[in-house]
């Protein structure tokens, strides 16, 4: 028996925002004093940091269950199963529903009801249920439907990650412009194929690191002071992120019996262009190795960071042929790692 990934799908929102369209953003310091850059500057510095160039947001109507409800429907097609048949859906966010132009956060229902309710599934024995897990929720997801099917309390499993982090965000906070919204779901099951899920390695940091991720007030007290927005402390996340994810990569490979020269790529969640490349040098150099060409696809050149969306996302578009020259083909060895608030960090290594 193998546990695979049987059906993967994706929603990319229309909406684009360029870097440019922040050139008339107020932007302020954590004091709410002002930065002694234009904007020009401050984007500039963004992007060189960062590799975002755009990003995506959901059209008003649509709130992150839609989103998830979009990606599961192309999963289920591209699986070819009966959504009847699905035991369990998992549903990543972390922010809930939240409406356009509103400050609410809507959890109840929980996300996978409501997107059990969307798919129209009548089943009663289709368990829904969200997963709180920061950027990582997508990973921590897969591993549970893992564990639900080889304990055989399930044989099929729908994980999605969806986010709205657009309506979350301080406007008057450069960090806002890292953030975006999109979803990816996936298709879990078990299969008499060879490979699938080798192995996995998940970890929560909380004894210094709990709120490296929070929410907080906006830089601008004077019009935002009753709301607050999602913030961070980017260079303790940045040195966090770069000691502790390549020890998880690695503890995962080994432990999956995999020679590092089999890996073909590594899907890292898409937060900042630079500290996923310093992970992944890092994650070589402990194997005293360089990293190859091209093991690390990225979208978030375009895409931004959409949280839980961007390993599924990122997945969904190779196996479609849609990022690049990137592909994935069968009995390809993949490693899947993110890193998140809570602070918690995730791995997976799969045979394709």
């Amino acid at each position: 028996m193998s546990i695979k990934i049987t059906g993967t799908g994706s929603y990319i929102p229309k909406m684009v925002e360029k870097n440019e369209d922040f050139y008339q953003h107020d932007f302020l310091n954590i004091d709410g004093s002002s930065i002694n850059h234009s904007n020009e500057i401050i984007v500039d510095k963004f992007k060189a940091i960062t590799g975002i160039a755009e990003r995506r947001y959901a059209d008003n109507q649509l709130t992150s269950s839609d989103l998830g409800f979009l990606a599961a429907q192309k999963a289920i097609e591209d699986a070819g199963i009966d959504a009847e048949e699905i035991d369990y859906i998992i549903c990543a966010h972390n922010f809930g529903d939240v409406k356009a132009n509103t400050i609410q956060s809507d959890v109840l229902p929980c996300l996978a009801s409501r997107v059990k309710h969307r798919l129209r599934i009548k089943n009663p024995k289709c368990v829904a249920y969200d997963i709180l897990f920061g950027c990582p929720g997508w990973i921590e997801g897969v591993i549970q439907a893992k564990a639900f099917i080889q304990s055989g309390m399930a044989k099929r499993c729908l994980v999605i990650g969806s986010e709205t982090l657009s309506r979350v965000v301080d406007k008057h906070d450069r960090d806002s412009m890292i953030y975006s919204d999109g979803a990816g779901a996936t298709i879990i099951e078990e299969t008499d194929e060879e490979g699938g899920i080798l192995a996995h390695e998940t970890a929560s940091f909380t004894y210094d690191e709990a709120y490296y991720l929070f929410f907080g007030k906006s830089n601008n007290q004077d019009l935002c002071k009753d709301t607050r927005y999602i913030k961070m402390h980017g260079r303790k996340i940045y040195e966090f992120a770069l000691t502790n994810v390549p020890l998880a990569m690695k503890t995962c490979l080994d432990n999956s019996g995999i020679h590092i020269d089999d890996v073909k790529k590594i899907l890292i969640h898409q937060a900042n262009e630079k500290m996923d490349e310093a992970i992944i040098k890092r994650f070589y150099k402990l194997y005293q190795k360089e990293e190859p060409k091209d093991i690390m696809p990225m979208s978030i050149h375009t895409l931004g960071n959409s949280s839980v969306a961007t390993v599924p996302t990122l997945f969904d578009l190779i196996r479609n042929n849609q990022l690049g020259n990137h592909s994935i083909n069968k009995g390809d060895v993949i490693i899947f790692a993110s890193v998140g608030a809570g602070m918690h960090i995730n791995a997976i290594v799969y045979k394709y």
